[in-house]
């Protein structure tokens, strides 16, 4: 495994652990996927820890608290030690002001158990500004129940902005980065870069239409996936060549598509990517791609694929996803 340098308490591991498939029934897994001391989720987590992760991330919105209940309970029979794991959470901002998010923030942490080291806001509020956010983020970590501070989905502005509101740093963004949604090599991998800030990447297989197990006439089942324009059937006929670079990437380092995938999302070094895991095997290979390091030029080919690539988007994507959804009744 390996770990980003930041200026934390703890090490942060390049590959971490998404949970919001933990406590949310729409990504198909099975009513027994996160039940109790023998599921597979516990397992999972219990794995992630032999294999170095120390990033677990979740949020109470995930289940309406489950995921956060499920990850705590996990990291216990695991017996995670508090001196390494990473406990990420998120805070939805309904009305993210100074003592809501001390009183959420405070649940979070009974529901997980634990001292929350990460605790981000999920989304910028468009109406509520974030100092008095920022006030309530101080008074829990001056409670000793939030290490660090971060946000997630904020602009660049906007993310220095919190900082200064909190008054010291911020030290995490989460947001969507992969080959397809690569937004963030404009302004905040660089700004990360110089100010020593990480970047958290969710979806950094696209919610595996990365993987390249889909194609037009093999489509996903789950509610996730489906209703986004980048599965429709158009989508995937216009993705075969950065999946075809993928598996010529893969095969160079007897990898596979989505190690690969990983291996681009992490190649700069401020970036922890948070996949999700169904399953043990998926979370070894996951974990796997830590150790892949990949060549300027396949970096480059890689990079240039995915620039080629536009899903169906607008009218045409309201109306694929429409005949879809009718196909699958």
């Amino acid at each position: 495994m390996r770990y980003l340098d930041l200026p934390t308490a703890k090490k942060w591991s390049a590959i971490g652990l998404g949970t919001w498939q933990f406590g949310s029934r729409e990504w198909g897994y099975g009513a027994d996927y996160a039940q109790g001391p023998d599921s597979e989720a516990s397992r999972i987590v219990a794995r992630a820890l032999e294999l170095g992760v120390t990033v677990f991330d979740t949020a109470e919105a995930y289940g309406f608290g489950r995921s956060e209940r499920i990850l705590g309970e996990a990291l216990d029979r695991a017996d995670a030690d508090p001196q390494t794991t990473v406990v990420a959470t998120k805070i939805f901002p309904v009305l993210p002001v100074d003592q809501v998010v001390v009183q959420r923030g405070t649940s979070s942490a009974a529901r997980l158990r634990r001292k929350i080291d990460l605790y981000q806001v999920h989304q910028p509020n468009p109406v509520i500004g974030d100092g008095t956010t920022m006030a309530g983020m101080r008074t829990l970590q001056a409670a000793g129940v939030v290490d660090e501070v971060g946000v997630s989905n904020y602009g660049l502005d906007r993310w220095q902005g919190a900082e200064t509101a909190l008054g010291t740093q911020v030290i995490s963004n989460q947001v969507e980065y992969s080959l397809v949604a690569r937004r963030p090599d404009a302004d905040l991998l660089p700004y990360a870069r110089t100010a020593g800030r990480g970047i958290l990447a969710y979806s950094p297989l696209a919610q595996g239409l990365l993987s390249g197990k889909y194609d037009a006439d093999h489509r996903p089942e789950n509610v996730v996936r489906s209703l986004r324009p980048a599965f429709l059937p158009e989508s995937l006929r216009r993705i075969t060549p950065l999946i075809e670079t993928l598996r010529a990437v893969a095969d160079a380092h007897d990898a596979t598509p989505s190690q690969i995938a990983l291996a681009w999302t992490i190649h700069h070094p401020v970036v922890v990517a948070i996949p999700g895991a169904s399953s043990v095997a998926q979370l070894e290979s996951n974990c796997a791609a830590a150790e892949i390091t990949l060549a300027d030029d396949e970096y480059t080919a890689l990079t240039a694929a995915a620039e080629s690539f536009r899903p169906v988007s607008g009218i045409a994507a309201l109306a694929g996803i429409a005949r879809a959804q009718i196909g699958s009744r």
